[in-house]
């Protein structure tokens, strides 16, 4: 398939968030500033709220939609201008679940069972989880699709699907010969803070699922709070700060915290043990947590602001529904006449 004409659109990006669980600082420095940052730099973005992707595990449909305001009201809080960027739902826009049952015909379900995270997921349970769990990496796929999406801002841990979308849009491609039709995405995965870890074990990735509440620093935390689980915050027994970054390699709650500061000062994790190497955790933590807490209250703040209208979120969510529909639509038009559906 290199022999194919390769896409010539133009660059957009699409990422998206599920409802599930409180934001933290790691969907922040991973996610929500790479797409305050694109979109400074001028990129052509639609960010999604994935509520199709959600109730791959049970959720309580009584709280489902306000969770998905929370997940707006933070990619707003946090930069994203509903004027310039596209925010949405993902269940507004009906191109994603028809795209992704012409991509369930496309794809082959050798691909779907190498995907880990099912394995994950799944477990020894994985005969009686839903077909959607098994599946929503091919409704991934339609996501970026929908709307020839061609990079995506992901972790490391999705590169896997990121692929799966590459090799269901050369299938496509080749299949109903259509050479170039739709991109094969690119990663964006450069830049700090792109995985944050536990500040419990830096071994696991900061999540909204973990019971401990102090393994992560939720967005809608107070200073006091952030404060607190930044002191309590797993280090070592082996003393002071490392002072060289071959020092710290073996020491990964210590690496986190330096990248967690590099991150929110914009430097480099070398340069922070330029700052605080060998100096003891009794000054690096409350410098940490300074530094945490001027960064992360006004998004706080700005957060909690538009939770308290409600109207100023359904409203950004509307418009965007109606400019990702918009781009999807004509896209999806040419879709049903490549694969051959009768249209009217």
């Amino acid at each position: 398939m290199t022999d194919q004409p390769t896409y010539t659109g133009p660059d957009r990006v699409f990422s998206g968030i599920q409802p599930t669980g409180n934001l933290h600082l790691g969907n922040y420095l991973g996610a929500l500033k790479k797409f305050t940052d694109l979109q400074e730099a001028g990129w052509d973005g639609l960010y999604c709220v994935v509520d199709l992707h959600a109730i791959t595990m049970p959720q309580d449909p009584a709280l489902l939609a306000d969770q998905t305001r929370q997940i707006a009201a933070a990619m707003m809080a946090c930069g994203l201008d509903p004027d310039t960027s596209v925010i949405f739902a993902q269940s507004s826009v009906q191109a994603h679940t028809e795209l992704a049952w012409i991509f369930n015909c496309v794809a082959r379900m050798g691909w779907l069972e190498k995907m880990t995270q099912f394995k994950d997921k799944g477990g020894d349970n994985s005969e009686r989880v839903s077909v959607g769990l098994f599946d929503y990496p091919v409704l991934q796929a339609a996501d970026i699709l929908a709307y020839k999406a061609t990079h995506v801002p992901v972790g490391e841990d999705q590169k896997q699907h990121l692929e799966l979308s590459r090799n269901i849009a050369a299938r496509f491609n080749q299949q109903f010969d259509a050479p170039g039709f739709f991109p094969e995405p690119e990663p964006l995965i450069k830049g700090p803070g792109a995985r944050i870890m536990s500040l419990k074990d830096g071994t696991k990735k900061m999540s909204k699922s973990d019971p401990a509440e102090n393994s992560r620093i939720n967005l809608i935390d107070d200073a006091d709070t952030i404060a607190r689980k930044i002191k309590k915050a797993k280090t070592d027994t082996l003393g002071d700060m490392p002072v060289t970054m071959e020092d710290m390699a073996a020491r990964p709650e210590v690496e986190n915290l330096v990248g967690i500061y590099a991150a929110l000062s914009s430097q480099t994790s070398a340069q922070v043990l330029n700052q605080y190497g060998g100096k003891g955790f009794g000054t690096f933590k409350p410098a940490l947590a300074d530094l945490a807490v001027a960064h992360l209250s006004p998004i706080t703040e700005q957060m909690r602001h538009l939770l308290d209208d409600p109207a100023e979120i359904d409203l950004a969510l509307r418009k965007g529904a109606e400019k990702a529909d918009a781009i999807a639509s004509p896209i999806m038009a040419e879709v049903r006449r490549t694969v051959g559906f009768w249209q009217v």
